[in-house]
């Protein structure tokens, strides 16, 4: 039995030069990125490679459309090397590039096609939450069935993750707390699942305790104070990546589809809308299994008894950043059937890690307390 698999090399270099330099990065090289990415850091850089715009086919989370503009784009030209800078977006559609005579990414997404890896694949975090660097996982809305779907196969590997803090410097606000956010769930769904293993845990925690460490301090010290632990926490991001990636993410991962792929909420956001509340759920099922040791483990870096956690949480999550009602977000009462329905039809990858299973009706209910 397989217990802890890590599938890329890892790296770290202070500045995006001094990557450029070890890797030696060439003309047959071909870099994924962001226009905004690209002018500050990898524009005045010594990297002479051909560049790829992401957001020239599409704003927002990749979707197979998105990926089908680029994967065609990309056939015009020859390289060896795919290196992917960005966040999720950017590295989960560079992951699907990887892949042999993929013609429709859509078919890669429904297992219709060999799935064979013919590039060389070099992940570089602009984000400090996906973890999608270290995970064999590619995440696409698919258009035709307006729900999100995910790809997790060994070919998807990087190859390398590379960690780069001088990313991080020009990461809006928004963006560190719905990724790192994200980073925190990928950590603490780890931790639950059925799959978890004492080396699951330790990187799962090592990550908890890290964010939540931040967290404390931007809450005491202003949201300037993130800048202090840039390193931290894009190192703490890679540790729940390399702990999800072994064990899988939930209930949270799965019921968050739905409305970011009907109403484009952001990943770490829409993630964070369901977390305390399906933790809960959890606590109230089954009360003294490995939530038990979680609960005690949060409960130590809250300051708080272990029945409390989830409301200090809360509390702690929204001074730094608010959430809304999912009305809010666009969600109406008629739809909860139907996003429940999607879920159980569409996410059975992500059910399956689940700390307890959950019913259909517990699936609408949590909908509706949340609408």
């Amino acid at each position: 039995m397989e217990l802890f698999k890590l599938g890329s090399k890892i790296f770290k270099y202070d500045t995006f030069n001094d990557f450029v330099h070890e890797f030696k990065i060439e003309s047959t090289d071909l870099i994924i990125t962001n226009q905004f990415i690209y002018d500050p850091i990898i524009k005045e850089s010594d990297a002479k490679c051909n560049v790829i715009f992401q957001e020239r086919y599409g704003n927002g989370e990749p979707s197979d459309e998105m990926m089908n503009g680029i994967l065609n784009e990309a056939k015009k030209y020859d390289f060896k090397r795919i290196i992917a800078i960005g966040g999720g977006t950017v590295i989960d559609i560079a992951k699907i590039l990887v892949l042999k005579d993929i013609v429709d990414v859509k078919d890669a997404f429904e297992r219709k096609v060999p799935l064979l890896k013919g590039k060389t694949l070099i992940a570089v975090p602009t984000t400090c939450g996906t973890g999608t660097e270290v995970t064999n996982i590619s995440i696409a809305e698919i258009k035709s069935k307006k729900t999100k779907m995910g790809l997790a196969v060994p070919e998807l590997f990087p190859d390398a993750a590379v960690l780069i803090p001088e990313f991080l410097k020009n990461l809006p606000y928004k963006f560190y707390m719905y990724s790192s956010i994200d980073a925190l769930i990928h950590a603490t769904e780890s931790y639950l699942s059925p799959k978890a293993n004492t080396y699951t845990k330790l990187y799962a925690v090592k990550a908890i305790e890290t964010i939540l460490d931040i967290y404390i301090n931007m809450k005491k010290f202003g949201e300037e104070y993130r800048f202090e632990r840039l390193e931290d926490i894009l190192v703490a991001s890679n540790c729940a990546g390399i702990a999800f990636s072994n064990t899988g993410v939930g209930a949270v991962h799965a019921l968050s589809y739905p409305i970011g792929g009907n109403y484009h909420v952001p990943h770490g956001l829409s993630n964070y809308l369901f977390f305390t509340e399906i933790f809960k759920l959890y606590v109230k099922k089954n009360p003294s299994g490995t939530i038990k040791e979680l609960n005690r483990i949060l409960s130590g870096i809250l300051d708080c008894d272990t029945f409390d956690v989830y409301d200090k949480l809360e509390m702690l999550l929204g001074k730094l950043l608010q959430k809304e009602r999912l009305s809010s977000y666009g969600m109406k009462e008629r739809e909860v059937e139907e996003f429940a329905k999607s879920v159980i039809a569409n996410q059975q990858r992500l059910l399956a890690n689940n700390y307890v299973p959950l019913s259909d009706k517990e699936i609408e209910n949590i909908y509706r307390i949340l609408l």
